[in-house]
């Protein structure tokens, strides 16, 4: 048509396209919260805050699951995250560190990491009261402890056993752990196993409660007199204090034993769920490092799916960290109730990282993430701090940026290096 300007085609990133035309840009998740890099699409600053994005209705829940290759940087973003809340006011708990790398942080921000290992003096007493709040009245402290520590017991018996226990076991248990509270006032495990494997008569009448918890007495005296023995067999010489702005439990030094692991993961959570439940806690981390190690015992899997399915109520924000998602895979059996409660925690993320992934994991982290084909073409590209962020619908480009004491404290390659 005459008087129309005729202007030639011009093709280009929206990457590029952004600086002049900065609506094709993400607006991203707004300002409030952590910093956290760069947005690579938009070039703009990346902030994340579970707690804000639930507030504003961007996610209804705050539960994370961050998954990388070694040497990736998922542990340096997993320590910032949770580092750089703090002077919010948040807290960080760290139910279990396998290689210890979160024990310099503990020390580096005032918080404590709680060393437990063979050789070592520290005892950890499984029936220990733990945190009370301060509007639990006594009759409804009294039953939450009792109903604690029969859980608990409980849940190190199958741990050892490696199977559930039956309903004459958990009676046996009942009433040695009701036998050495009315005789101690904070009870140690080797009176319940002695109550257990030699019941008081009047709990004995029939003469069979001892053959009915024989198996289970003596899968807990491993934890006091046999070859788990050493840190459970006496009063507790740690503490787990719930007002630090960080506590970590370090299990280094019994890494290669993944039953004693389990147990004392097993304890420590017990302690954390009692802090956990203060309604007047605040708001707090809880990061589930080697998660892969974590999921493949059934009373500490079912744990974490009750505080992710809590998360929103006591104000907690989960994270799991991975090498890859098909570790999923690998816990319990396909259809298995263990596998569908491993899947669920997935389901129950709403946010998902990615740093880079082998080609090999390009397909299953696809469907486990229902991304698109670009996005899965993306991961084995991704450099050093770079993730794809997937906040509910929404994708990002991320690269994390480290402060120069940040690098210092988070190095996890320091032996490889011969760095310090």
């Amino acid at each position: 048509m005459p008087g129309r300007l005729k202007l030639p085609k011009h093709q280009d990133t929206s990457a590029t396209l952004a600086g002049h035309y900065p609506f094709l840009a993400e607006a991203g998740l707004g300002s409030a919260g952590v910093f956290v890099g760069q947005d690579l699409y938009s070039g703009g600053s990346f902030v994340y805050d579970p707690w804000v994005l639930y507030q504003r209705g961007i996610i209804t829940a705050p539960n994370i699951v961050l998954a990388g290759i070694v040497g990736s940087g998922k542990s340096s973003l997993a320590k910032s995250l949770y580092t750089r809340s703090l002077p919010f006011g948040r807290r960080v708990y760290v139910p279990g560190d396998p290689k210890g790398e979160h024990t310099p942080v503990a020390e580096a921000v005032g918080g404590k990491a709680i060393i437990l290992g063979h050789g070592l003096r520290n005892r950890l007493n499984p029936l220990d009261e733990g945190h009370r709040a301060a509007s639990v009245s006594d009759a409804e402290w009294a039953a939450q402890l009792a109903a604690r520590r029969r859980e608990l017991i409980g849940a190190l018996a199958e741990t050892v056993l490696d199977r559930p226990l039956t309903p004459l076991e958990h009676t046996a248990i009942d009433l040695a752990l009701a036998d050495a509270v009315r005789n101690a006032e904070v009870p140690i495990l080797p009176m319940v196993v002695d109550r257990i494997l030699a019941p008081n008569a009047e709990d004995d009448r029939d003469r069979r409660l001892a053959e009915d918890g024989r198996l289970v007495g003596h899968a807990l005296r491993r934890l006091v007199a046999g070859d788990l023995a050493g840190l459970f067999d006496g009063p507790s010489t740690v503490r787990f204090d719930p007002s630090l702005p960080m506590v970590s439990l370090d299990l280094s030094r019994v890494a290669e034993n993944s039953t004693l692991i389990s147990v004392l993961m097993t304890c420590s959570s017990a302690w954390m769920e009692s802090a956990l439940s203060d309604p007047d806690g605040g708001q707090r981390w809880v990061i589930y490092d080697e998660a892969w190690r974590l999921m493949a015992y059934p009373a500490l899997l079912r744990r974490m799916d009750a505080q992710w399915r809590l998360a929103r109520h006591f104000g907690i924000a989960n994270m799991l960290v991975f090498h890859k998602l098909s570790d999923l895979d690998n816990v319990g059996d396909s259809g298995s109730a263990m596998r569908a409660l491993a899947s669920s925690l997935l389901a129950n993320a709403e946010t998902r990282i990615v740093y880079r992934q082998e080609p090999d994991q390009l397909g299953s982290t696809a469907t486990a993430l229902g991304l698109s084909g670009t996005e899965q073409k993306l991961l084995p590209a991704l450099g050093l701090g770079q993730g794809l962020w997937r906040v509910k619908d929404r994708s990002f480009v991320v690269q994390h940026q480290l402060h120069p004491d940040e690098l210092v404290a988070f190095d996890t390659t320091a032996r490889m290096t011969g760095q310090s």
